[in-house]
């Protein structure tokens, strides 16, 4: 037995879980924030047998892929103190980080 751990985007999660339960796959969805853009991304928890994984993770890689975006970082206005202003950025977002854990023990109540 291994347990998927995925992190994807807020935007990815439904479509993802629709492609997991649709191949019978069970999944159990947190809402969580990543540390770097301070956006809403999902983790998802799956349970599955050890034959299955590459299955679980072709999934998430069909489902979760990577896009450019663009964000305001702020940044402090020279001679200026305590001003800032907004600079556009350009940031990959999407994708997914997985990992792939083997458990010791499962039980179902």
């Amino acid at each position: 037995m291994k347990l998927v751990i995925a992190i994807v985007h807020d935007e990815d999660s439904y479509d993802v879980i629709d492609s997991l339960t649709e191949k019978g796959f069970q999944v159990t969805k947190l809402a969580t924030t990543g540390g770097f853009l301070k956006s809403g991304n999902t983790t998802l928890i799956i349970g599955v047998e050890k034959d299955k994984v590459e299955e679980v993770l072709d999934i998430i890689k069909n489902v979760c892929k990577t896009r450019k975006t663009v964000i305001s970082a702020p940044s402090p206005v020279m001679g200026t103190s305590g001003v800032f202003v907004s600079n556009p950025m350009e940031v990959t977002i999407g994708g997914a980080t997985v990992f792939v854990i083997d458990v010791d023990k499962f039980e179902k109540f």
